[in-house]
């Protein structure tokens, strides 16, 4: 004999077979889990890696440790002249021996300027982004500083970048100098410098400067006749190694150690990120591959 309670318990355990049997059956109750993204392990001391559409994090490594930043100084170096009003990148600003002298003096890396010669602001942008020309930003920032000396000029230029910074919401970031060869306090982090690449590659120029792997400058010679400059060289090496790497810039120095702040798109979506303090250039260009490869799979 079956009472009401035993009747009860059958019709509740027929319900749940046919309910289970149900999810079975279109895969809701045990469809498998998407395949997680394991978390790459980079030798740089600081990464950051986010989806430049709507500036989501997708990849964390002491973001906001104020660092050492190398010649990744001269992505805000670009920023400010590009951000000038009535820009002429066809102007031309004739080299001083004072560039050249800076370059000695610093042991700095070079555009290899010739003093005299006149060369078009939009040159000396790609002589500061792909050979890491300090005497290209020295000469920028002597250019579009503001002053009735050079060092007045060069100091109302670093006042800029640091405007800049503080208009894009960079509060890690201090710039002491136009090419990161810092007077102690020049510094940025990871994600701040992710954020000032992302804002500086909506400018076309600015694209197209930092996404050319070689670049061949002819200038005029105190005497009128034309120079062809010897080809400067992209000193980031994702352009070549990366599908869809566009840019951004590389950086280095006893302090800084290697640098690198990277973008690439793929599929119509963009990927940008920094690594601060790898152990050397092939270190920080696997490091960033690292971190591209997990932002496009966080992306899917």
């Amino acid at each position: 004999m079956i009472t009401a309670t035993q009747g009860i318990r059958t019709r509740r355990a027929a319900a749940v077979v046919v309910t289970t049997g149900a999810m079975l059956a279109s895969g809701a109750l045990f469809a498998a889990p998407a395949q997680a993204v394991a978390t790459p392990t980079i030798a740089a001391k600081t990464g950051y890696v986010m989806n430049n559409a709507n500036g989501a994090d997708l990849y964390n490594k002491g973001m906001n440790t104020r660092m050492s930043t190398g010649s990744t100084t001269k992505i805000m170096t670009a920023k400010v002249v590009l951000a000038q009003s009535n820009l002429n990148l066809d102007a031309k600003v004739t080299i001083q021996m004072a560039y050249s002298d800076y370059i000695v003096s610093k042991g700095a890396s070079s555009a290899r300027l010739i003093v005299g010669d006149k060369v078009t602001v939009r040159q000396l942008l790609y002589g500061l982004m792909l050979p890491s020309g300090c005497d290209a930003a020295y000469a920028l920032a002597d250019k579009f500083g503001t002053g009735t000396t050079r060092d007045a000029r060069v100091k109302s230029f670093i006042g800029k970048m640091n405007a800049q910074a503080k208009a894009l919401g960079m509060t890690n970031t201090k710039f002491d100098s136009f090419d990161g060869i810092g007077n102690g306090a020049n510094y940025s982090t990871a994600k701040d410098l992710t954020k000032l690449a992302s804002n500086a590659l909506k400018s076309p120029t600015f694209r197209a400067v930092v996404g050319t792997k070689s670049y061949t400058a002819k200038t005029i010679t105190k005497t009128g006749a034309t120079r062809t400059m010897a080809p400067w060289v992209n000193t980031n090496t994702l352009l070549s190694s990366y599908s869809g790497a566009i840019g951004v810039k590389t950086g280095s120095g006893p302090e800084a150690k290697y640098c690198l702040v990277f973008a690439a798109t793929r599929k119509g979506k963009t990927v940008v990120g920094t690594v601060l303090a790898s152990t050397n250039a092939t270190v920080r260009a696997q490091d960033a591959t690292k971190l591209l490869n997990y932002g496009f799979a966080r992306l899917g």
